[in-house]
Protein backbone atom coordinates (compact mmCIF):
# COMPACT_ATOMS: atom_id res chain seq x y z
CA UNK A 1 0.00 0.00 0.00
CA UNK A 2 2.83 2.40 0.84
CA UNK A 3 4.43 1.75 -2.54
CA UNK A 4 1.14 2.61 -4.22
CA UNK A 5 0.78 5.85 -2.26
CA UNK A 6 4.40 6.83 -2.88
CA UNK A 7 4.11 6.19 -6.61
CA UNK A 8 0.80 8.07 -6.71
CA UNK A 9 2.43 11.11 -5.09
CA UNK A 10 5.28 10.92 -7.61
CA UNK A 11 2.73 10.52 -10.40
CA UNK A 12 0.77 13.61 -9.37
CA UNK A 13 3.94 15.70 -9.49
CA UNK A 14 4.89 14.30 -12.89
CA UNK A 15 1.32 14.62 -14.11
CA UNK A 16 1.31 18.30 -13.16
CA UNK A 17 4.02 18.87 -15.75
CA UNK A 18 2.19 16.87 -18.41
CA UNK A 19 -1.00 18.79 -17.65
CA UNK A 20 0.70 22.16 -18.16
CA UNK A 21 2.07 21.08 -21.54
CA UNK A 22 -1.21 19.41 -22.52
CA UNK A 23 -3.09 22.66 -21.92
CA UNK A 24 -1.15 24.27 -24.78
CA UNK A 25 -2.02 21.41 -27.14
CA UNK A 26 -5.67 21.46 -26.22
CA UNK A 27 -6.06 25.27 -26.35
CA UNK A 28 -4.51 25.53 -29.81
CA UNK A 29 -6.48 22.57 -31.12
CA UNK A 30 -9.68 23.91 -29.62
CA UNK A 31 -9.36 27.22 -31.38
CA UNK A 32 -7.72 26.40 -34.74
CA UNK A 33 -7.98 22.57 -34.90
CA UNK A 34 -4.20 22.32 -35.23
CA UNK A 35 -2.04 19.73 -33.47
CA UNK A 36 0.96 21.90 -32.73
CA UNK A 37 3.79 19.37 -32.63
CA UNK A 38 6.25 22.22 -32.05
CA UNK A 39 4.71 22.73 -28.62
CA UNK A 40 7.15 20.27 -27.00
CA UNK A 41 10.02 22.32 -28.39
CA UNK A 42 8.54 25.54 -27.02
CA UNK A 43 8.62 23.79 -23.64
CA UNK A 44 12.30 22.96 -24.26
CA UNK A 45 13.14 26.57 -25.21
CA UNK A 46 11.46 27.75 -22.01
CA UNK A 47 13.73 25.44 -20.01
CA UNK A 48 16.82 26.82 -21.80
CA UNK A 49 15.69 30.42 -21.23
CA UNK A 50 15.45 29.63 -17.52
CA UNK A 51 18.83 27.91 -17.64
CA UNK A 52 20.55 31.04 -18.98
CA UNK A 53 18.58 33.41 -16.73
CA UNK A 54 19.52 31.40 -13.65
CA UNK A 55 23.10 30.67 -14.71
CA UNK A 56 24.22 33.93 -16.33
CA UNK A 57 22.05 36.44 -14.47
CA UNK A 58 21.96 34.53 -11.15
CA UNK A 59 18.27 35.26 -10.75
CA UNK A 60 16.03 33.47 -8.22
CA UNK A 61 13.15 31.16 -9.06
CA UNK A 62 10.29 33.61 -9.70
CA UNK A 63 12.12 36.01 -12.09
CA UNK A 64 13.56 32.99 -13.90
CA UNK A 65 10.04 31.60 -14.30
CA UNK A 66 8.74 34.91 -15.70
CA UNK A 67 11.64 35.21 -18.17
CA UNK A 68 11.04 31.66 -19.39
CA UNK A 69 7.31 32.35 -19.81
CA UNK A 70 7.98 35.56 -21.74
CA UNK A 71 10.55 33.87 -24.00
CA UNK A 72 8.25 30.97 -24.86
CA UNK A 73 5.27 33.27 -25.34
CA UNK A 74 7.25 35.34 -27.86
CA UNK A 75 8.39 32.16 -29.61
CA UNK A 76 4.82 30.86 -29.74
CA UNK A 77 3.57 34.16 -31.19
CA UNK A 78 6.35 34.16 -33.79
CA UNK A 79 5.63 30.58 -34.86
CA UNK A 80 1.92 31.30 -35.15
CA UNK A 81 2.44 34.44 -37.20
CA UNK A 82 5.17 33.19 -39.54
CA UNK A 83 4.38 29.48 -39.94
CA UNK A 84 0.73 28.78 -39.10
CA UNK A 85 -1.20 31.93 -39.98
CA UNK A 86 -0.32 31.87 -43.72
CA UNK A 87 -1.63 28.30 -44.04
CA UNK A 88 -4.59 28.56 -41.67
CA UNK A 89 -7.11 27.74 -44.39
CA UNK A 90 -4.95 25.03 -46.01
CA UNK A 91 -5.80 21.30 -45.67
CA UNK A 92 -5.11 19.85 -42.23
CA UNK A 93 -2.31 17.65 -43.53
CA UNK A 94 -0.46 20.82 -44.60
CA UNK A 95 -0.75 22.23 -41.10
CA UNK A 96 0.41 18.94 -39.61
CA UNK A 97 3.48 18.74 -41.83
CA UNK A 98 4.29 22.37 -41.09
CA UNK A 99 4.06 21.75 -37.34
CA UNK A 100 6.46 18.80 -37.61
CA UNK A 101 8.81 20.93 -39.72
CA UNK A 102 8.78 23.76 -37.18
CA UNK A 103 9.51 21.25 -34.42
CA UNK A 104 12.53 19.83 -36.24
CA UNK A 105 13.74 23.35 -37.09
CA UNK A 106 13.69 24.49 -33.44
CA UNK A 107 15.41 21.33 -32.20
CA UNK A 108 18.21 21.63 -34.73
CA UNK A 109 18.69 25.36 -34.21
CA UNK A 110 19.14 24.75 -30.49
CA UNK A 111 21.57 21.90 -31.21
CA UNK A 112 23.60 24.14 -33.54
CA UNK A 113 23.69 27.36 -31.50
CA UNK A 114 23.67 26.01 -27.94
CA UNK A 115 25.01 22.52 -28.39
CA UNK A 116 23.65 18.97 -28.50
CA UNK A 117 24.91 17.91 -25.09
CA UNK A 118 22.73 17.94 -21.95
CA UNK A 119 23.21 20.83 -19.53
CA UNK A 120 23.04 20.75 -15.74
CA UNK A 121 20.18 22.97 -14.60
CA UNK A 122 21.08 25.36 -11.74
CA UNK A 123 19.71 24.55 -8.31
CA UNK A 124 17.06 27.23 -7.88
CA UNK A 125 15.39 25.58 -4.89
CA UNK A 126 17.26 23.52 -2.32
CA UNK A 127 15.83 20.03 -1.94
CA UNK A 128 14.27 19.16 1.40
CA UNK A 129 12.77 15.78 2.20
CA UNK A 130 9.56 15.63 4.21
CA UNK A 131 8.80 12.28 5.88
CA UNK A 132 5.19 11.36 6.59
CA UNK A 133 5.40 7.93 8.17
CA UNK A 134 7.14 5.78 5.59
CA UNK A 135 6.15 8.16 2.77
CA UNK A 136 8.66 10.66 1.41
CA UNK A 137 7.71 13.93 -0.25
CA UNK A 138 10.27 16.50 -1.26
CA UNK A 139 9.61 20.21 -1.41
CA UNK A 140 10.19 20.28 -5.19
CA UNK A 141 7.19 17.99 -5.72
CA UNK A 142 5.09 20.37 -3.63
CA UNK A 143 6.36 23.35 -5.66
CA UNK A 144 5.62 21.60 -8.96
CA UNK A 145 2.09 20.65 -7.88
CA UNK A 146 1.33 24.04 -6.30
CA UNK A 147 2.59 26.11 -9.24
CA UNK A 148 0.70 23.91 -11.70
CA UNK A 149 -2.59 24.10 -9.81
CA UNK A 150 -2.30 27.88 -9.36
CA UNK A 151 -1.67 28.37 -13.10
CA UNK A 152 -4.54 26.06 -14.03
CA UNK A 153 -6.88 28.08 -11.81
CA UNK A 154 -5.62 31.33 -13.35
CA UNK A 155 -6.20 29.86 -16.82
CA UNK A 156 -9.75 28.87 -15.89
CA UNK A 157 -10.33 32.41 -14.63
CA UNK A 158 -8.96 33.90 -17.87
CA UNK A 159 -11.06 31.62 -20.05
CA UNK A 160 -14.34 32.06 -18.19
CA UNK A 161 -14.16 35.52 -16.62
CA UNK A 162 -12.14 37.79 -18.90
CA UNK A 163 -12.84 39.45 -22.23
CA UNK A 164 -9.95 37.59 -23.83
CA UNK A 165 -11.28 34.26 -22.58
CA UNK A 166 -14.77 35.00 -23.87
CA UNK A 167 -13.27 35.87 -27.26
CA UNK A 168 -11.31 32.60 -27.23
CA UNK A 169 -14.46 30.60 -26.50
CA UNK A 170 -16.40 32.43 -29.19
CA UNK A 171 -13.70 31.83 -31.82
CA UNK A 172 -13.47 28.16 -30.86
CA UNK A 173 -17.22 27.73 -31.41
CA UNK A 174 -17.74 29.74 -34.60
CA UNK A 175 -15.08 31.96 -36.16
CA UNK A 176 -17.41 33.60 -38.65
CA UNK A 177 -19.99 34.51 -36.04
CA UNK A 178 -17.25 35.75 -33.71
CA UNK A 179 -15.89 37.96 -36.50
CA UNK A 180 -19.35 39.41 -37.13
CA UNK A 181 -19.55 40.23 -33.43
CA UNK A 182 -16.40 42.34 -33.75
CA UNK A 183 -13.88 39.90 -32.34
CA UNK A 184 -10.39 40.14 -33.82
CA UNK A 185 -9.74 36.51 -34.84
CA UNK A 186 -5.99 36.86 -35.45
CA UNK A 187 -5.39 38.60 -32.15
CA UNK A 188 -7.43 36.02 -30.24
CA UNK A 189 -5.51 33.14 -31.80
CA UNK A 190 -2.24 34.92 -30.96
CA UNK A 191 -3.34 35.24 -27.32
CA UNK A 192 -4.07 31.51 -27.30
CA UNK A 193 -0.60 30.63 -28.57
CA UNK A 194 1.03 33.02 -26.11
CA UNK A 195 -0.82 31.62 -23.09
CA UNK A 196 -0.27 28.00 -24.10
CA UNK A 197 3.42 28.60 -24.80
CA UNK A 198 3.99 30.35 -21.47
CA UNK A 199 2.41 27.40 -19.63
CA UNK A 200 4.75 25.05 -21.49
CA UNK A 201 7.70 27.19 -20.37
CA UNK A 202 6.62 26.79 -16.74
CA UNK A 203 6.61 23.03 -17.25
CA UNK A 204 10.14 23.25 -18.69
CA UNK A 205 11.39 25.21 -15.67
CA UNK A 206 9.75 22.80 -13.23
CA UNK A 207 11.29 19.80 -14.97
CA UNK A 208 14.65 21.58 -14.87
CA UNK A 209 14.57 22.17 -11.12
CA UNK A 210 13.37 18.63 -10.39
CA UNK A 211 15.63 16.62 -12.72
CA UNK A 212 18.42 19.26 -12.99
CA UNK A 213 19.11 18.28 -16.57
CA UNK A 214 17.95 19.74 -19.88
CA UNK A 215 18.79 18.91 -23.50
CA UNK A 216 17.59 19.94 -26.98
CA UNK A 217 15.44 16.81 -27.36
CA UNK A 218 13.76 16.97 -23.95
CA UNK A 219 10.55 18.15 -25.56
CA UNK A 220 10.12 15.18 -27.88
CA UNK A 221 8.92 12.48 -25.48
CA UNK A 222 7.41 14.91 -22.96
CA UNK A 223 5.53 16.62 -25.79
CA UNK A 224 4.20 13.32 -27.11
CA UNK A 225 3.06 12.23 -23.65
CA UNK A 226 1.38 15.57 -23.06
CA UNK A 227 -0.35 15.26 -26.43
CA UNK A 228 -1.58 11.81 -25.40
CA UNK A 229 -2.76 13.31 -22.11
CA UNK A 230 -4.75 15.90 -24.07
CA UNK A 231 -6.29 13.17 -26.23
CA UNK A 232 -7.01 11.07 -23.13
CA UNK A 233 -8.92 13.88 -21.48
CA UNK A 234 -10.57 15.04 -24.70
CA UNK A 235 -8.48 17.31 -26.90
CA UNK A 236 -9.91 20.81 -27.08
CA UNK A 237 -11.30 20.62 -23.53
CA UNK A 238 -9.26 22.36 -20.82
CA UNK A 239 -10.41 20.30 -17.79
CA UNK A 240 -9.84 17.19 -19.87
CA UNK A 241 -6.23 18.16 -20.51
CA UNK A 242 -5.68 18.68 -16.79
CA UNK A 243 -7.23 15.33 -15.87
CA UNK A 244 -5.40 13.57 -18.70
CA UNK A 245 -2.08 14.98 -17.53
CA UNK A 246 -2.53 13.74 -13.98
CA UNK A 247 -3.75 10.32 -15.14
CA UNK A 248 -0.79 10.02 -17.50
CA UNK A 249 1.69 10.87 -14.75
CA UNK A 250 0.17 8.40 -12.30
CA UNK A 251 0.02 5.64 -14.93
CA UNK A 252 3.68 6.18 -15.75
CA UNK A 253 4.93 6.08 -12.15
CA UNK A 254 2.77 3.05 -11.29
CA UNK A 255 4.22 1.28 -14.31
CA UNK A 256 7.71 2.08 -13.04
CA UNK A 257 6.84 0.92 -9.52
CA UNK A 258 4.98 -2.29 -10.29
CA UNK A 259 6.03 -3.46 -13.76
CA UNK A 260 9.24 -2.04 -15.26
CA UNK A 261 10.87 1.33 -15.79
CA UNK A 262 11.56 0.25 -19.37
CA UNK A 263 7.83 0.18 -20.07
CA UNK A 264 7.11 3.65 -18.67
CA UNK A 265 7.13 5.21 -22.15
CA UNK A 266 5.31 2.31 -23.78
CA UNK A 267 2.38 2.64 -21.38
CA UNK A 268 1.68 6.12 -22.72
CA UNK A 269 1.25 4.86 -26.25
CA UNK A 270 -0.77 1.89 -25.03
CA UNK A 271 -3.14 4.38 -23.37
CA UNK A 272 -3.38 6.31 -26.66
CA UNK A 273 -4.32 3.18 -28.60
CA UNK A 274 -6.90 2.12 -26.00
CA UNK A 275 -8.54 5.53 -25.77
CA UNK A 276 -8.74 5.83 -29.56
CA UNK A 277 -10.36 2.40 -29.78
CA UNK A 278 -12.74 2.76 -26.84
CA UNK A 279 -13.57 6.49 -26.69
CA UNK A 280 -11.91 8.55 -29.43
CA UNK A 281 -13.38 11.79 -28.12
CA UNK A 282 -11.55 11.32 -24.79
CA UNK A 283 -12.81 10.85 -21.26
CA UNK A 284 -14.52 14.27 -21.16
CA UNK A 285 -15.13 14.65 -24.86
CA UNK A 286 -18.71 15.45 -25.86
CA UNK A 287 -20.11 17.02 -29.00
CA UNK A 288 -21.69 19.81 -27.00
CA UNK A 289 -18.64 20.49 -24.83
CA UNK A 290 -17.25 23.99 -24.72
CA UNK A 291 -13.87 24.11 -26.42
CA UNK A 292 -11.05 26.64 -26.25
Amino acid sequence: MMVFLQQTINGIALGSVYALIALGYTMVYGIVQLINFAHGDIYMVGAYAAFFAAGALKLPFLPVLLIAMATSAILGLTIEKLAYRPIRTAPKVTNLITAIGVSLLIENLVRIFIGPNPRSFPELIKVQIINIGSLQINNLQIVVFSVSVILMLILQFIVHKTKVGKAMRAVSQDKDAAKLMGINIDRTISYTFAIGSSLAAVAGVLVGIVYQRIDPLMGVMSGLKAFIAAVLGGIGIIPGAMAGGFLMGIAETLTKGYISTQLSDAIAFAILIIILLVKPSGLMGKKTSEKV
